[in-house]
């Protein structure tokens, strides 16, 4: 399996501290923000890595991340998506680098001292994503679960007004080679965006999408809200540590 982060946009979420580089380059404690999710991957035993970005701040990753062989990573590439397409279209731009292998897929700005090997070792076919209980879920996809089975995920509802759950689906995802043809084949949303809401229900339509809760801290660092509390973690942790 291939390691793939998603590090585009402008994170505009983030200005004016995004006028100055890449949200995905912003120090989280004493590291990177883009140094955590590498070493989800590494640490899951996963170390070709492809990193997507884009925006005007694309070649600040090359200083910072150079080959990659600092965080355990054996072969780095880098892509670049010219726009802001949307997560499923980052993806696509990584269907060669794939080799028509399975990847794990992780957005640039989450944070997780989780272990996802077992899930790694385990995976063969279809897809699978990661869910945690957070206090605001209509910033995220969001699981509709079976009202007869609550293991069994029915659909999953991107960013909802009213969320029929209290769960995220995270920016954390295992993918077969089908996410390609699945990501071909979307049609853009309201937002003009081939959204990875509409894949991940492309595979539950099909059957073949497990799911797992995740165990340990999470949180995305996309508002400085959950930057904060992202810094204020690892902080703790590293001094602890």
């Amino acid at each position: 399996m291939k390691g793939i982060v998603l590090a585009g946009g402008l994170g505009t979420r983030l200005y004016p501290l995004t006028h100055v580089t890449n949200k995905h380059l912003l120090p989280v404690y004493n590291q990177p923000m883009v140094f955590y999710p590498i070493q989800t991957l590494v640490k899951a035993g996963i170390t070709e890595i492809m990193v997507v970005t884009g925006g005007p701040h694309a070649g600040h990753f090359l200083r910072v991340l150079k080959n990659g062989e600092d965080l355990g990573v054996t072969h780095l590439e880098f892509a670049y998506q010219e726009k802001e397409g949307g997560i499923a279209a980052a993806l696509g731009l990584c269907e060669s680098f794939a080799d028509e292998g399975s990847v794990a897929v992780i957005l640039g700005d989450n944070t997780t001292d989780a272990d996802i090997s077992e899930s790694v070792k385990d995976f063969t076919s279809g897809a699978k994503i990661f869910l945690k209980k957070v206090p605001d879920p209509e910033r995220f996809g969001v699981p509709v679960f079976d009202p007869q089975d609550p293991k069994k995920v029915l659909s999953i509802e991107e960013k909802p007004q009213e969320p029929k759950s209290a769960y995220a689906v995270i920016g954390l995802y295992m993918y077969d080679n089908q996410v390609f043809e699945y990501i071909r084949t979307n049609q853009p949303s309201d937002r003009g965006e081939l959204e990875i809401t509409d894949v991940n229900n492309r595979y539950i339509e099909a059957g073949t999408m497990q799911w797992a809760q995740l165990e340990g801290f999470w949180s995305d660092a996309g508002t400085f809200e959950s930057l904060y509390l992202a810094n204020k973690f690892w902080a703790e942790k590293k001094r602890v540590g």
